[in-house]
């Protein structure tokens, strides 16, 4: 019988408070796995919205992958490694990324058309963004904004991937946040899903940073997978809260 890789949870995105972030299950030693079939059968199994197999550990050489579809980029796992190996750049599929930390905040630079197509919708308040069911009819990844602060740059946030899968709606995105904030030309503070935070910032060029706090869930290894903490009926507890309730 096969072994389960070793595997690291991280909650990435996490609010001031420490909680909440999207899961994100990091395999640093995917040997076991070297096929794109057998990474997304591993991803499927696991459940969480987002697993990345690190190739190249010196080189930041990563593999993204959502149940039933590989990423050439995605935001909160490429912030996420980034803290967990302590690299300066990592190399996705998409292409490098820049990456640092500031002590409470991790960063990564990237650029917009790397993103997956998304539709970005406009809400007029923040309670009609919380109004929303999950997933909001129509169809393609829908991300759904408001102003909460317009002048402070402060917005509320939720997405949703509106396809087939397990995952109703998506608890931080990078890559939504970055189209966000390339299209308004200016540095935001989101709050997404049910308290997430993500800071954005465009730089020159084209380039946008994104930046948000990283927690280790659980260590590797993890026997047994854990979905990650969407609110969502279809979904179990995610590490952090599996653990709070055993202590």
């Amino acid at each position: 019988m096969n072994e389960r890789p070793a595997l690291d949870v991280l909650n990435v995105f996490c609010g001031a408070d420490g909680r909440h972030g999207s899961a994100l299950g990091v395999v640093r030693d995917p040997r076991a796995h070297p096929d794109q079939a057998s990474r997304q059968a591993l991803a499927a199994e696991l459940g969480f919205s987002r697993t990345v197999f690190v190739d190249d550990p010196e080189r930041g050489v990563v593999d993204i992958h959502a149940p039933g579809l590989r990423l050439p980029f995605a935001g909160h796992p490429l912030v996420g490694a980034a803290w967990l190996l302590d690299l300066e750049e990592l190399n996705p599929e998409a292409g490098p990324v820049w990456a640092r930390n500031d002590g409470e905040f991790t960063w990564i630079t990237a650029r917009a058309p790397w993103a997956p197509p998304t539709v970005i919708e406009q809400y007029a308040t923040p309670d009609e963004v919380d109004a929303l069911p999950a997933p909001p009819p129509g169809e393609g990844r829908l991300y759904a904004w408001a102003w909460e602060d317009e002048a402070a740059g402060r917005v509320r946030a939720r997405a949703f991937p509106r396809r087939d899968g397990p995952i109703v709606e998506e608890e931080a995105t990078g890559s939504a946040a970055l189209l966000l904030t390339d299209g308004l030309g200016r540095a935001l503070n989101i709050t997404q899903g049910r308290g997430s935070q993500i800071l954005t910032a465009p730089g020159p060029g084209g380039e946008v940073e994104i930046g948000g706090r990283v927690r280790l869930a659980a260590a590797a290894p993890v026997l047994v997978p854990v979905p990650p903490p969407a609110a969502v009926p279809r979904r179990r507890l995610s590490v952090a809260q599996a653990l709070k309730a055993m202590s």
